[in-house]
């Protein structure tokens, strides 16, 4: 297995030169804010010069690159397996009833046979994280997990663009890469460090992913009323206060972020489901146990491999995250490249959220505001 890793800055005459891969690469990750996703003519360039390799990316909220952590930058990653057969698809999530049927639709379209992981790229604004993650889950043959996350758009929450396999951008787009065969190794981690806070509280009213009240009491003016003066700032501040939520007593908590308020309904819009009759949490940040959180995840992801001989590591960040660390987010990637060494390639981006397994053999789900990462190794 063999990587290599080019990042590209924005130009003012968005004019470009290449630059070379020295290997005919298998995959091809490209991760780049929106605007430079859909303004400069990189994407198309990379298609044209490597037409065999499959291409998937994303907009992001941020472009991680080795250990830097970067704006309006484009990041290339390219990857030539020796022995591991890898096979893309994709549906446009406009094409569907709901979001469940998309990840049923997706996941079915792969070659089961030797299936040994999925990888999955999806717009963050029109589906619904929780059902997409459901439907993916309930197609993947037994043993078999998946992990990946929703674009992003910087803090502006207002379109998102994921790239096909043709060299296309869309906003509603979903993509999925099977790796197959015995020789590649994976493994995933997904861990958060916010600290939650408050009494704990029931969910009275809601709908899929739109929470309308919590304890018969309006979501939107009571949490508010959580935010003070932060209020205003809705809904970008809400990155900063996410919900803790438990389904059921004793069940472990999922963390879930704000896309959007509604003033005249009272709710709040979240990136996954928040079903009735569950507990939820305020949570704020403490620097400390974020960064140490990124470090246990590296440390979970890298137990199926090995932590010297990871080669390529995914990692996927909230937003979130970056806007509580600010000048202080590229020590979460530098925890990260502490754990996993020096030999293992980083790339990824910040998101709108993330789909893991908490622990290595769990079931996928979907995270908000967690450092969701994915290792690879080919023996």
């Amino acid at each position: 297995m063999k990587t290599q890793q080019f990042i590209y800055f924005t130009t003012p005459d968005q004019k470009y030169t290449l630059q070379k891969f020295n290997f005919s690469p298998d995959l091809i990750l490209v991760f780049a804010s929106r605007n430079m996703l859909a303004d400069s003519p990189l994407v198309e360039m990379i298609k044209k010069a490597y037409p065999k390799a499959i291409l998937t990316g994303c907009s992001t909220s941020g472009e991680i690159n080795g250990v830097n952590v970067n704006d309006d930058s484009l990041t290339t990653t390219a990857v030539k397996f020796s022995k591991t057969q890898i096979n893309y698809q994709e549906v446009d999530i406009a094409n569907f009833e709901n979001s469940f049927e998309a990840g049923v639709s997706l996941v079915g379209k792969l070659p089961q046979e030797d299936l040994k992981h999925v990888f999955v790229l999806s717009e963050g604004l029109q589906v619904n994280g929780t059902e997409l993650v459901n439907g993916i889950r309930s197609k993947l043959p037994e043993g078999v997990n998946a992990t990946g996350g929703l674009a992003g758009d910087g803090a502006l929450f207002e379109k998102t663009l994921v790239v096909s396999q043709s060299g296309n951008l869309k906003s509603g787009l979903i993509t999925a890469v099977g790796f197959y065969g015995k020789d590649i190794q994976i493994g995933y981690g997904s861990l958060g460090g916010w600290d939650s806070f408050g009494i704990e509280r029931s969910v009275t009213k809601s709908e899929a992913n739109i929470l309308y009240e919590i304890d018969n009491l309006p979501a939107l003016e009571l949490y508010k009323s959580f935010l003070g003066d932060k209020a205003k700032e809705l809904p970008a501040s809400g990155l900063l206060f996410p919900l803790s939520m438990r389904t059921e007593a004793g069940a472990e908590p999922v963390v879930r972020t704000i896309l959007a308020v509604d003033e005249e309904k009272q709710s709040l819009t979240f990136a996954g489901d928040i079903p009735e009759g569950s507990y939820i949490k305020l949570m704020k940040a403490n620097i400390d146990r974020l960064i140490n959180g990124a470090e246990d995840a590296a440390n979970v992801s890298a137990k199926p491999i090995d932590k010297e001989s990871t080669q390529l590591a995914i990692l996927i960040s909230c937003v979130g995250r970056k806007l509580v660390l600010k000048q202080m987010v590229e020590e979460e990637v530098e925890a990260v490249q502490e754990v996993l060494g020096d030999s293992a390639i980083l790339t990824g981006f910040y998101s709108y959220g993330e789909m893991a397994p908490f622990l290595e053999g769990a079931k996928c789900e979907l995270h908000n505001q967690t450092m969701t990462i994915t290792t690879f190794n080919e023996k």
